[in-house]
């Protein structure tokens, strides 16, 4: 017998649009698994035109959220279990990213996706009336849908006709009235809110600022494009400048008075000390820090931490094995000098692994400052009293103090090769090194965990387009290029996860992440047992001009 539905009321989606024409009854009586498959075929159909439809601009978000909010209506009032409405919104935001990419890759124009959404438009007329307790024109939230009980059967009078539309009230009570599920922290019916803990202030405020630019480019996006299930982004930022007894105020802030519902890009590897247990205790996201720091990356991973970028570790070991393998210096000629805290620890510990790992077993020297400081003068001294001249230092530094470091050593051992890990700030030691002479900038390395901001890939073209769109003047950056592929990691998280949105189902929806395509030359990846997304390392070196040019480091 063929399946019938309700689609609420008035609803009636013919087949044009949605590829086959769905009746106006959706039968309870029918089998589940027919059922389901027929409204997750709905789901796919619509998600494909919203998809396409919020990758232009021109198209309305308005447009596209009442579309989102009928299909929504449709499942909900399915009357249909929490596992089958995950595996519905899992066909739709399927679907929408391949409708979003479908323009993206010009497959689709975007004359053709407002057609399509106007045609769907046509065939479907929401009725906001059918849903209980929403008055026309009012915003509303997604309900969690429960497994209905048994509707009274009907007297003889009121027997239903066979394949007669059930008057929404009636339907109401046989889904057994759903009623709203209450909205998790930092989630209202047009909003997320996420934080990020980070210096906006001191010496390393330039690594705060580039953080916040890149995700809020990113935010800014998606949120011209319709948001994320109609939901807008929002990033609220706290100033902790680089120093952990600052952090745990920052954070208190952002979950107690700011209500955020997750952490995103928070930097440094000493705040993430404190910030970290933090988040954790609250079982709260703790998203794409900007650090390398182990501390981030535990064995099974912890169940609210996910990283994209490469770790310190991965970093460290790819410039070993460059400064061994290819520049063919002897192990004992590599020193270290790090920030004295938990981030110049993870880096030292690095090289360290690095050169166990290469079976070279000697005592690597390390050389320290403080952190948020300049004072270099100790590590500066320890260098000229090394009893093997150093060829080559490894610095796992900030900005200012990596500059200061070569500055006082440049002269005393020109032919020194200096290289850096990416959380010191690429542009901002570029600039900072061109201003003492094209001789302090020629030639130092920095690894990085984005590929070069001066290449044609998609994502750098895509990003320098939407820095230029939401934050004209701004030059491109390492670390904003950072923070705006890493938002869009999670961008693709949010929108997978659908409507319902809550900490658990948003940290499932990433475990399901897979082969992720933004561009970069190769998939970001998920798991449950993998929560970096990305292990590549990139290597770029500064010429005498302050540019950053690419180097193979293998």
């Amino acid at each position: 017998m063929r399946l019938k539905y309700l689609l609420l009321g008035a609803i009636a989606v013919v087949a044009p649009v949605i590829g086959y024409i769905a009746a106006p009854v959706i039968g309870h009586s029918a089998p589940n698994s027919e059922r389901v498959d027929a409204v997750r075929q709905i789901a796919a159909s619509v998600g494909r035109v919203l998809g396409a439809a919020s990758a232009c601009r021109e198209i309305s978000p308005l447009r596209i959220k009442s579309m989102s909010d009928t299909l929504s209506d449709l499942i909900t009032v399915s009357a249909i279990n929490a596992d089958e409405t995950s595996s519905i919104w899992q066909a739709y935001n399927q679907a929408n990213t391949d409708g979003q990419r479908s323009i993206t890759t010009r497959r689709q124009t975007c004359t053709a996706a407002e057609r399509a959404l106007a045609d769907l438009e046509k065939t479907v007329t929401p009725s906001q009336a059918a849903v209980p307790g929403v008055a026309p024109g009012q915003a509303r939230s997604l309900p969690t849908v429960v497994t209905p009980a048994p509707a009274p059967a009907p007297t003889a009078p009121q027997q239903a006709r066979p394949g007669a539309t059930t008057p929404a009230p009636a339907l109401a009570a046989a889904a057994g009235a759903s009623r709203p599920a209450a909205l998790a922290r930092g989630v209202t019916e047009t909003e997320i809110r996420f934080g990020i803990s980070a210096p906006f202030s001191g010496p390393a405020k330039e690594l705060g600022r580039q953080m916040k630019l890149g995700i809020e480019t990113a935010f800014n996006m998606v949120n011209d494009a319709g948001g994320i299930h109609g939901r807008q982004v929002k990033l609220i930022a706290t100033d902790d400048g680089y120093e952990p007894t600052r952090t745990a105020e920052t954070m208190k802030q952002l979950y107690e008075k700011d209500q955020v519902f997750g952490i995103v890009g928070n930097v440094g590897t000493p705040t993430a000390v404190v910030a970290l247990p933090y988040a954790l205790k609250q079982r709260m996201l703790f998203f794409g820090a900007f650090t390398g720091a182990g501390l981030l990356r535990r064995d099974p991973p912890d169940r609210y931490v996910f990283n994209y970028r490469a770790s310190y570790a991965e970093e460290t070991d790819a410039v070993v094995r460059y400064l061994v393998n290819v520049r063919r210096l002897r192990p004992e000629q590599v020193v270290v000098f790090a920030q004295q805290d938990s981030y110049g620890d993870a880096g030292f510990d690095g090289v360290a692994k690095a050169m166990r790992a290469l079976r070279r077993e000697h005592e690597v020297v390390r050389l320290n400052y403080k952190r948020n400081t300049i004072d270099v003068d100790e590590a500066v001294a320890q260098l000229r009293k090394l009893r093997t001249p150093a060829r080559a230092v490894v610095m796992v530094a900030t900005y200012r103090a990596a500059a200061k470091f070569i500055e006082k050593t440049r002269d005393i051992n020109p032919p020194l090769i200096y290289t850096n890990v990416s959380f010191v700030g690429s542009t901002a030691l570029a600039e900072e090194l061109m201003l003492l002479g094209p001789k302090y900038a020629n030639g130092v390395i920095v690894t990085q965990v984005v590929p070069a901001v001066d290449s044609y890939s998609n994502i750098v073209l895509e990003y320098k387009s939407a820095l230029s769109t939401y934050f004209p003047g701004e030059a491109p950056d390492y670390v904003s290029l950072e923070g705006y592929v890493a938002a869009n990691v999670l961008i693709e998280g949010l929108k997978r996860t659908g409507p319902q949105l809550d900490t658990e189902r948003l940290v499932d929806g990433l475990e399901s992440l897979r082969d992720l395509d933004l561009g970069l030359g190769t998939m970001v990846n998920f798991g449950r047992t993998e929560h970096q997304g990305l292990h590549k390392v990139w290597g770029t070196q500064l010429d005498a001009n302050g540019r950053y040019q690419p180097i193979e480091l293998q």
